[in-house]
């Protein structure tokens, strides 16, 4: 569904992607792990349009994209759900849901949507006239992913959706991931919790400086001792200082 070939973006002089080439299946959940700073969140804004590719290629549905903007991302199917959910806080949980459909003109079925992400967000419809702004981070993670499926994608990628919740939470949003994959939606999956994404994964890619250093199946990346030692604090902490780099 999703392919990169050879992706370079540059930030002013920095190169920030080096070449970064992977491939996320239909039907599919793909994680993308690396540290901070590894090129995780340059590629997610790199494949949604929001920063440009300077060289390679971006392939969605056999179309490139590489050049196209983020409006028009969304209307081929792609969706993001952003680092920090970004959602608009002075609004109600159904005004955001009602956002999300804002490239759609088919009211009745948006009206079904806002229906269907209540019945797989209870805590959505208990809370749908409340401002986002007030719910907790858990809900406010379960309403960024809500909204974005009110777009229909085809494709959803989560920048980091476990960052700053509660083990618990956590576990409720990976079962969500779970059953939107099942739903047909394939999912590409940026993450520092190695455990909980490679569990849910069908195939995974390690960044690192802006370059793909492993790959391989979500079961082959969890026995692989370099990504044991770096994210899963299993034998020597020998990769552990490429883990303290500044955001990207």
């Amino acid at each position: 569904m999703l392919k990169l070939d050879k992706v370079e973006t540059f930030y002013g002089s920095i190169k920030a992607l080096k070449g970064v080439s992977f491939e996320v299946p239909d039907r599919s959940i793909v994680t993308l792990l690396g540290a901070n700073g590894a090129g995780k969140t340059t590629t997610v804004r790199t494949i949604a349009g929001l920063t440009a590719a300077t060289s390679g290629t971006i392939t969605f549905d056999g179309k490139r994209i590489e050049r196209l903007k983020p409006d028009r991302m969304v209307s081929l199917g792609i969706a993001l759900v952003p680092q920090g959910r970004l959602l608009f806080s002075e609004l109600t949980v159904e005004e955001n849901l009602e956002l999300g459909a804002y490239s759609r003109h088919d009211k009745a079925q948006i009206k079904q949507d806002i229906e269907k992400a209540y019945a797989q967000f209870p805590i959505l419809k208990e809370k749908r006239g409340h401002d986002a702004g007030t719910l907790s981070g858990g809900q406010q993670q379960m309403l960024a992913v809500a909204r974005s499926l009110m777009s229909r994608p085809k494709l959803l990628i989560l920048d980091e959706p476990s960052l700053g919740l509660a083990p618990l939470i956590v576990e409720e949003i990976f079962g969500i991931i779970q059953r939107i994959r099942d739903d047909g939606t394939a999912i590409l999956l940026v993450e520092q919790n190695a455990n909980m994404a490679l569990g849910i994964s069908d195939h995974g890619y390690v960044l690192e400086s802006g370059e793909v250093l492993l790959s391989g199946t979500a079961a082959e990346l969890i026995r692989d001792p370099q990504v044991q030692r770096a994210y899963m604090g299993h034998g020597d902490a020998d990769m552990e200082p490429a883990m303290q780099g500044s955001q990207h």
